[in-house]
């Protein structure tokens, strides 16, 4: 029989061995993980015998059309690779990045027209074609449907599975009546005072752009300001991609106008026009549209300084004063003449 000592040890070393393999089947677990996180690949635009150069296809098709483009998966990895090939709707982030609704999601505009295989194996660093297959509805909307097509790994992380997705966007477009539509909403605008007091401030204005038409856009903004004291005016200059904004969708840009004094009321005004994005649209009539705000925005900086010159003033003014009566004060009690006010 084990004495009480020894069977508290006895205990305890059933604990740590407890413990330890706890320890040690955590550790399996972890080294367990799919070595698929060391997978690398990428998805590119293709015709039937590889890539050809593109970075995005564009289709232009009329109701109840259909053709077949590609798209080139490479395996840069070590090892063959099953890939999932999932087709879905496109959108644009709120920083305007490109990206499609996730894979369990069920495509209902562009991404349900398109068809795929459902995965390709792959061998180490090799590349695989894979067809897809796009069919307008006979009775789809004219205008822009963006759709992508992605090739997928699975990867496991501890008890989270996370799916690394990378894939090709498709702008298809069906073939109608275009409208390039634009409208401005929830203008705000902010003065920021300059340091400088001899140097003006500048209008921060934020607005939002929604695609009311039925193609993307890249809409070209201008924002005008105007005091007393003149204009001032703001043009986008970024890059079109930067300003894309889908049918029916809408960003908020953030704008700052240099060279506006405080001088009261400063008006200013929003100005965008809805340009298309992507291939030229002849004949499709682009309207301007604006909306104006103001925002009151007085001369602090400048009032302080004038306050401050003002008591510098005074203030040798009151020491001159001061100084000129105890000399006058001085001369009177030492008899060498009479005050210079006299």
């Amino acid at each position: 029989m084990l004495t009480k000592s020894r069977w508290r040890g006895a205990l305890v070393l059933f604990a740590l061995l407890q413990a330890l393999g706890a320890t040690v089947l955590v550790a399996l677990v972890a080294l367990a993980a799919p070595s698929s996180a060391d997978v690398t690949w990428s998805v590119v635009p293709a015709d039937a015998n590889g890539p050809d150069g593109r970075r995005v296809i564009d289709i232009e098709l009329a109701g109840g059309q259909q053709t077949t483009e590609h798209i080139a998966v490479i395996n840069r990895s070590t090892e063959p690779v099953d890939f999932a090939i999932d087709a879905n709707d496109g959108y644009l982030t709120a920083k305007g990045y490109f990206d499609m609704r996730p894979s369990d999601a069920k495509p209902v505009d562009g991404g349900s027209w398109i068809e795929i295989p459902d995965k390709v194996t792959i061998a180490a660093g090799a590349t695989a074609v894979v067809p897809v297959k796009v069919a307008i509805p006979q009775n789809a909307t004219p205008g822009d449907h963006p759709a992508g097509v992605t090739a997928s790994v699975d990867t496991v992380s501890g008890q989270v599975r996370v799916q690394n997705r990378v894939g090709v966007r498709l702008n298809i477009r069906v073939s109608g009546a275009y409208a390039a539509k634009v409208a401005v909403s929830d203008v705000h605008a902010a003065y920021t005072w300059s340091w400088n007091p001899f140097a003006p401030g500048s209008v921060e204005v934020t607005y939002t752009l929604a695609n009311a038409g039925n193609v993307r856009l890249a809409p070209d903004s201008r924002i005008l300001t105007s005091t007393i004291a003149g204009e001032s005016d703001w043009n986008d200059t970024s890059d079109a991609k930067a300003r894309e904004i889908m049918p029916g969708g809408k960003r908020t840009f953030t704008a700052r106008v240099s060279g506006a004094w405080p001088m009261g009321v400063i008006d200013t005004t929003v100005m965008a026009i809805p340009a298309p994005a992507g291939q030229p649209l002849p004949g499709v009539t682009a309207e301007r549209v604006s909306i104006d705000t103001s925002v009151w925005a007085l001369p602090w900086p400048q009032l302080a300084l004038l306050a401050l010159l003002i008591l510098a003033f005074l203030a040798i003014r009151i020491t001159a004063s001061r100084r000129r009566k105890r000399i006058e004060k001085l001369l009177i009690l030492n008899g060498r003449g009479t005050p210079l006010g006299a």
